[in-house]
């Protein structure tokens, strides 16, 4: 006789509420482009070839750790096509570069009512230090091997422009 195993069924989290601020993971979604450009009026303030638009969203329970994991993560991920076409080469191997967007949307929670709650971003006096830190990681953890990175410009209206390859996105919580 055969036993038969119910197929396991990974569920997604649920998103977390305010009350859980505590155990808010700095949250990234990263595209895989052949171009990316950010505008703000009208102004190019970063702009990539090959590469990943990153798409970054804070919360007051970030630390150095997380932001340290998740640039070695970025600069490290294997996204990038081979020979073959196969997901083996990361940034530097391509000669790719990183263009960071400032996004606290990514925190909208949007369980009630019909308009997004964003409480669970970390607010701008938090926010900002930790962009600039996530960039400088970013920055120093990448110049050895040559990747660039580019930024938009934190709390402005601005606009993305971007050839997502593939398309790949994903999305990084730590």
């Amino acid at each position: 006789m055969v036993e038969v195993v119910p197929a396991r069924i990974n569920l997604p989290r649920p998103p977390p509420t305010s009350t859980d601020l505590q155990n808010l993971p700095v949250r990234v979604v990263l595209q895989r482009v052949s171009r990316a450009e950010v505008r703000v009026d009208g102004r190019v303030t970063g702009k990539i070839g090959v590469g990943l638009l990153v798409l970054a969203g804070f919360a007051p329970s970030d630390n150095d750790d997380a932001l340290a994991w998740m640039a070695d993560k970025l600069l490290g991920l294997r996204v990038f096509g081979d020979a073959e076409g196969k997901m083996n080469l990361a940034l530097a191997d391509v000669h790719g570069a990183v263009l960071v967007v400032s996004q606290f949307t990514l925190y909208g929670d949007v369980q009630k009512g019909r308009r997004p709650s964003f409480i669970d971003a970390a607010p701008p006096e938090l926010a900002v230090p930790l962009y600039e830190r996530f960039v400088a990681l970013l920055k120093e953890r990448g110049a050895g091997s040559g990747v660039q990175v580019a930024t938009g410009e934190f709390g402005a209206m601005m606009e993305v422009e971007l050839v997502n390859d593939g398309p790949v996105t994903l999305i990084l919580e730590k």
